[in-house]
Formats: structure tokens, sequence, C-alpha cells
């Protein structure tokens, strides 16, 4: 048998689960005590097509709903349980985080009083969420005899289990990311982390609806889960809820360090900035220093100083003139020194 095909087993209380090559083989089986598992595979558009008609085929033996059967053939569902007079349908999700890749899949149930209907969508290489069908059956084969209930917690809880190594593998990117970013801001890019916060919020989008199915089931409101398997229920939903408070507390790590990461970098332009107001600051006293001098010392350049002191006077005259400069360009420096510390005190008396 292959992992992307379907598979009919015939479970009772006694021997190994029968395999049965078709669905009316198994729905005669089923009159002959113990229960039935039909567990199909979506896999392709073409498989999704004629698996409709399969399922269409247990609308009159096993009493499934149109309406739910539309649902295991629709990608754009969310969690959700649903109750029919012969059957309860359960839609879940699958996760996989491979290759900094988060893949959300679905695993689909119907629940009856003798029989368990799975569809699951096939992973990349074949194989279902749960992992193997018949290595499941050969290790679980006494906690699945019970009867359906029991069988659909076993592949519930191989589900969930899968979800937290996910989650864990998203916990290793966050952590790889937060030390990448306090390593070397500048070469840090914020894309992974929105990457993170998109697959945070899928995952926290649909362990919030699990949650629900399972506080129902719990609650005992599915008639074909009987009081003897709650407990085991029980469980998935404790583990259902541990894995939604991490997922919370990882969108928050992510929220905060978006936030470190633009707190960072605005640091580093005010910084900057700074330092170009600090170099401007410079060269402005600079030039309002000379600037006079400059206007002076061009009307002395042009012979006007000579025209008003006379050309005899010349000897005299410049080196007066030159000194004034001097005297002016210091007496300029020191009213500019006076009012820029003037300014730096009052900026202190306001913040202080």
């Amino acid at each position: 048998m292959t992992e992307s095909e379907s598979c009919f087993y015939h479970i009772t209380q006694a021997g190994k689960p029968a395999r049965l090559p078709t669905i009316p083989a198994a729905l005669s089986a089923a009159n002959d005590g113990g229960f039935i598992w039909l567990d199909f595979v979506r896999s392709s558009p073409e498989r999704d097509r004629r698996l409709k008609q399969e399922l269409t085929l247990l609308v009159e033996p096993l009493g499934l709903h149109p309406l739910a059967i539309e649902d295991c053939t629709d990608e754009n569902q969310i969690p959700k349980i649903e109750d029919f007079p012969t059957n309860t349908f359960v839609l879940f999700n699958s996760f996989r985080y491979s290759e900094k890749q988060l893949t959300i899949g679905e695993v689909d149930f119907f629940i009856g009083r003798n029989f368990l209907v799975t569809v699951s969508s096939g992973e990349a290489d074949g194989a279902r969420p749960f992992g193997s069908v018949e290595r499941m059956l050969d290790l679980d084969l006494e906690e699945v005899r019970p009867g359906p209930a029991f069988l659909m917690h076993v592949i519930l809880d191989r589900i969930v289990d899968r979800k937290f190594l996910a989650i864990e593998a998203l916990e290793d990117e966050l952590d790889a990311a937060e030390e990448k970013m306090l390593a070397d801001v500048s070469g840090f890019s914020p894309v992974s982390l929105l990457h993170l916060r998109r697959d945070l919020l899928a995952l926290r989008k649909s362990l919030f609806h699990e949650r629900e199915i399972l506080v129902k089931i719990c609650r005992k409101d599915c008639p074909f889960i009987g009081e003897s398997v709650i407990f085991p229920y029980r469980d998935i939903y404790d583990h259902l809820a541990k894995s939604f408070e991490l997922t919370e507390t990882f969108r928050e790590i992510v929220t905060s360090l978006v936030e470190m990461y633009l707190s960072i970098i605005n640091n580093r332009m005010t910084r900057f900035a700074n330092e170009m107001n600090s170099t401007v600051r410079r060269l402005t006293f600079i030039t309002t220093i000379f600037m006079p001098l400059t206007l002076l010392a061009g009307i002395g350049g042009m012979s006007e100083w000579t025209m008003m002191t006379g050309a005899s006077n010349w000897r005299i005259a410049y080196p007066a003139f030159i000194a004034g400069l001097v005297v002016l360009g210091i007496v300029s420096y020191y009213f500019l020194k006076w009012l820029e510390e003037r300014g730096r005190k009052d900026d202190k008396e306001i913040v202080g």
C-alpha cells in the first residue's frame, strides 16, 4: 500500500484489522460487528473530483451530509464541528513547518455509531498528516479497538503532536532571528519577522477554533463520543491550549522584536542627525565669524581703504586695518560662543 491511496478497514474486538478492497465491502463488513474506518486522501484536483464521487456513495448508507462533503473538497474552511442525525462532522487542521515554510493541511472526520470516515490532505511526500496508517494500527491497536471515538482520539493526538513540532520549529526560527538582529542590526532584514508573524497569526486562527471543537467534545455535546473517552480528549484539549498560549507568546515576542528593531534604527538615525547638526553648527559658526571679515577685506582690497586714509599713509593704515579685522574676528568668536552656551543653558532649564 502506498501512503497516497485510500484504504478501508474493519476493526473488531478480536484479531487484527481487516483491510477491505472496496467501499461496498467495507459497508457490508459493518454489519458483522465492530466498526469500519474509511480513510480517503486528497492529492490532486483530479483525485478531489473522484473523492467527491466516492463520498457521495456514502450519503445514503452512512448519512453523510452533502454540505459536509463539499467542505471536504474546499481548502478555504476553518476548523469546525457540526452534528447531523447519524454522524458528527469535524474539520481539523494539520501543521508542518519545513524550510521556513508553514504548510497548513486539513483532516476531516465523519464519526458515527459504528464508523469513522477520514479525509486528509496528502503532504509533499505523499504521507498522511497523522503518519502511516499501517504503523498506527500496529502500535495503537488496543487503543482503537473500543470504537470510532477511540480511533479518532488516536488520530487527533498524532495531529496535535505534529502541531507542537511545527510550533517548536517556529520558536527556533524566532530565536535565530532575534540573535541575528542583535548581532548585526544593519544587515538584518525585518521581512523574516513579518513572515513569522503571518505564520503565527495563521496558527492562532486555527488553534482558536480547534480549542472550541475540543470544548464541545469535552462538554459531551457530540452524541457519538461517549463519556468513557472524554478524558483522553481532555488531554488533547490541554495540548491545544498550551500550543495556543505559546503562539500568543511568540506573537508578542515578534511584536517586541519589530519595535526593538525600529527603535534601534531610529536611535541610529537620531545619532546620525545629531552628528550632522553638530557639523552644520560648526560650519555656520565659522561662516558667521568670517562673513563680516570677508566683507571688510573685500572693501579694503578694492582700494577704498586707501582712498579714505590717503595713499601716503598705507604703511600705517593697512596694518591698522588688519589689526581691526583680527580684533573684530576675536570679538565675534567670543560673542557667538557666549550665545551658544546661553542657548544650551536655556535648553537644559526647559528640559529640567
